[in-house]
C-alpha cells in the first residue's frame, strides 16, 4: 500500500507546525524547506485548516500554526480523512469485475492486512513524530523567519 503524496504533504506540513508551534509558520517555508510544491502545499493548508488541524490566518504576517494539541492528533484518522481511497484491489470497492470474487481469499487477506495497517496508524499520534526534535530540526536547517505573505 502506498499513500498518496497528498497524505504525505499532510504529515509533512503537519510535522514542521509542530516543530515550530511558537509561531506561524507559512507555506513558501514549508515549500523551501522541503523542496515540494507550493501549489501542492496551498492545497494541503486549505484541506488541514477544514478539518481542524491547523488555524489559518490570510494576508501580511499571515501563515499557519497547529490548532490541535499534537497528542490529540490520530494518524489512523488523518489518513482516513486525507486518502480518498484505500482499496487495495479493485474487488474492495461496490463495481468490482473480478470473476473469482465470490471464493477469491486473496480479498480475505488484503482486507485483513488493510486493517492491520490501520490499526498501527491508529495507535500514533503526532506528537509521537515530534520526539527527535533535534535531529529533524537539524535536517530542516532550524527554524526558518516567517516569510513576507504575497
Amino acid at each position: 500500500m502506498r499513500l498518496t503524496l497528498f497524505t504525505d504533504y499532510c504529515l509533512r506540513v503537519l510535522i514542521y507546525a509542530g516543530l515550530n508551534a511558537e509561531r506561524r509558520v507559512t507555506i513558501d517555508e514549508i515549500a523551501e524547506r522541503y523542496d515540494i510544491s507550493r501549489n501542492h502545499l496551498m492545497k494541503v493548508v486549505f484541506r488541514l485548516g477544514q478539518l481542524g488541524y491547523l488555524e489559518t490566518v490570510r494576508g501580511k504576517g499571515g501563515g499557519f500554526q497547529l490548532k490541535v494539541d499534537p497528542r490529540q492528533i490520530n494518524i489512523g484518522r488523518l489518513v482516513r480523512e486525507t486518502e480518498d481511497d484505500l482499496q487495495i484491489v479493485e474487488c474492495f470497492g461496490e463495481n468490482s469485475l473480478c470473476v473469482i470474487e465470490p471464493a477469491c481469499q486473496l480479498r480475505l487477506t488484503l482486507g485483513k492486512a488493510l486493517g492491520a495497517f490501520l490499526a498501527v496508524l491508529d495507535q500514533a499520534t503526532l506528537d509521537e513524530f515530534l520526539k527527535p526534535r533535534r535531529e529533524l530540526m537539524r535536517l530542516l536547517d532550524g527554524p526558518a523567519e516567517p516569510q513576507p505573505a504575497e
